[in-house]
């Protein structure tokens, strides 16, 4: 699936994932879900309060600020070496568990793609859903 960011912050994508695991025709088994990009990943986190995002993004500004002179990789912009080591320590793939051809997320959790470049990307995201009926 495509998932188009309007740059850097947090996009819900759960619904997009729960309609192809109920289109799927798996009842049980597991759903794994990769981003195919090194300055992008993804979380499962809290839905109902969007401060709890905008904490971590201000929280990850902190860790990995932008133009930081101690890196040397900045071909694409000052967001670029940043952007990867965002990506690295969050993560690009997660698995969650499928009961009744959806998704056992919990009350407050949703998945999220995490955008790390400032400006607006298209980006891949694979949905893999195996398990039996």
């Amino acid at each position: 699936m495509s998932v188009r960011t309007e740059g850097r912050g947090t996009y819900e994508i759960s619904r997009k994932v729960e309609a192809l695991v109920s289109t799927s025709g798996v009842s049980a088994g597991l759903c794994n879900i990769f981003v195919q990009h090194t300055s992008a990943s993804l979380i499962v986190c809290e839905n109902a309060d969007p401060n709890v995002r905008r904490d971590l993004e201000t929280f990850m500004r902190d860790l990995a600020p932008d133009a930081d002179r101690r890196f040397v990789h900045t071909q694409e912009g000052p967001d670029d070496m940043v952007a990867h080591i965002r990506s690295v320590i969050t993560q690009t793939s997660i698995t969650v568990p499928v009961q009744g051809g959806c998704c056992q997320l919990g009350t407050w959790q949703g998945i999220y793609l995490w955008e790390h470049r400032t400006s607006p990307h298209d980006r891949c995201v694979l949905v893999t859903v195996y398990g039996g009926d």
